[in-house]
């Protein structure tokens, strides 16, 4: 099974894998429930969840029946206990809306909510996230989540993310990091994507953020708190969730 999930991520474009998805969740879920792990996001419980990765696969973190990873549970558990995402009326503008979450919050009656992304068949507005098209201060809440490690001006794409927010706004932008890196490490002269892979852990990501991301970030003038929620979740929660111990969300204030 292994093998075989490295050769579809590997080989079908995300926007086929997106639609494929819809089949394929229903049967997934129903070969593998049971009680072990626990999707928070639907509620649904399983006796394992899948392998991911495009690279060293990581055992039990796609979830069956939603198709979540890691970062997505825990950022739906933060939003979810420590926000009011899901009671106030917000305008929230969502880069390459996870499909996990996109018809959950599509259906939120306090949302008015927004899709962008250059290629996701869930995109409201095709847009470059380096020139986007809303106006200055257009919105209570950004998610661009795992999508910064792909810009290859990735400055430019965060003074539009800050530009577009509202003052007092939020903004949460995860990305994959190595905390074990001070600073980040970016190269544009590999364009290879096995080198790519090889080197930023995915064939598409052209860095490797380090800590100083969170930095970076405020260079531009957003306020940054460094979330480890992780932490503040029960032991055998985090087990059960199969979430990453240890990462961090960046909440982001305008």
């Amino acid at each position: 099974m292994k093998k075989l999930f490295k050769l579809i991520l590997n080989t079908i474009p995300r926007p086929i894998l997106i639609r494929l998805s819809i089949v394929v969740r229903p049967v997934l879920a129903f070969l593998l429930k049971g009680s072990r792990f626990t999707d928070p996001i639907d509620g649904k419980s399983f006796r394992m969840f899948l392998p991911y990765g495009y690279g060293t696969q990581r055992n039990n973190v796609l979830s069956p029946s939603t198709l979540s990873l890691e970062r997505h549970r825990l950022l739906w558990l933060y939003l979810q206990n420590e926000t009011d995402f899901f009671s106030a009326s917000k305008k929230v503008l969502h880069f390459a809306p996870e499909q996990e979450f996109y018809k959950r919050f599509k259906k939120q009656s306090n949302l008015d909510y927004t899709t962008t992304d250059l290629f996701s068949p869930l995109a409201d507005v095709k847009a470059d996230i380096c020139n986007l098209p809303f106006e200055d201060n257009s919105y209570d809440m950004i998610l661009c989540n795992h999508v910064l490690e792909h810009i290859p001006d990735d400055t430019k794409a965060m003074q539009e993310l800050y530009r577009v927010l509202k003052p007092g706004g939020m903004g949460i932008f995860q990305i994959p990091q190595d905390l074990s890196r001070a600073t980040t490490f970016a190269d544009d002269s590999i364009t290879d994507p096995k080198e790519r892979a090889k080197i930023f852990g995915q064939y598409d990501h052209v860095r490797v953020y380090g800590r100083d991301y969170f930095d970076k970030l405020r260079s531009i003038g957003f306020k940054v708190e460094e979330v480890d929620y992780t932490k503040t979740i029960a032991p055998e929660l985090v087990e059960k969730y199969c979430l990453a111990k240890g990462e961090i969300i960046p909440v982001c204030y305008k």
